[in-house]
């Protein structure tokens, strides 16, 4: 078994083609429009219609959550599309114990909000335009990711 079979068990091409396709589409969104597609300003976004709160109240909020829905839009229908064409309509399956799902999630979305900016937003848009904060921003996303499996690795081979 070689290298790139071990990282990329299901095949590789599939990454590649995600990549491409998310690259295109965001240099597209700015490129048309000026803005950003990062995920965490749709969630606030998306907030901003049910919450009176005057964070979710903000300008940049209220102005853009549209566009912002159409573009979440995408990324569900983006998932729908790839299990339909490339998993032949089987459903994708984790290990993972839905407590752990829903606590990653609170962090994730909690470091979204206190990094100003989410994965998507730094490591896609922000590399993409060079700001130097982003690349901060990326390496530490990707610190505490490796740190965070290496933990859990450990931790599950000590259960087990």
């Amino acid at each position: 078994m070689t290298l790139i079979d071990t990282l990329f068990p299901l095949g590789w091409q599939h990454y590649l083609l995600g990549g491409l396709t998310i690259g295109a589409g965001v240099a597209l969104l700015y490129l048309f429009n000026g803005w950003v597609g990062g995920m965490s300003s749709v969630f606030s976004s998306s907030w901003s219609f049910v919450s009176k709160r005057v964070f979710f109240q903000q300008t940049r909020f209220v102005d853009t959550r549209h566009w912002r829905l159409v573009y979440a839009l995408g990324v569900v229908l983006g998932a729908f599309v790839w299990r339909f064409t490339l998993t032949d309509g089987q459903t994708q399956q984790t290990s993972v114990p839905a407590w752990q799902l829903l606590v990653g999630g609170f962090l994730v979305g909690y470091g979204a909000r206190l990094g100003n900016g989410c994965t998507s937003g730094h490591g896609i848009c922000g590399l993409g335009s060079l700001q130097l904060p982003s690349l901060g921003a990326v390496l530490t996303f990707m610190a505490t990711a490796f740190m965070t499996a290496n933990l859990m690795a450990m931790f599950t081979k000590g259960l087990a």
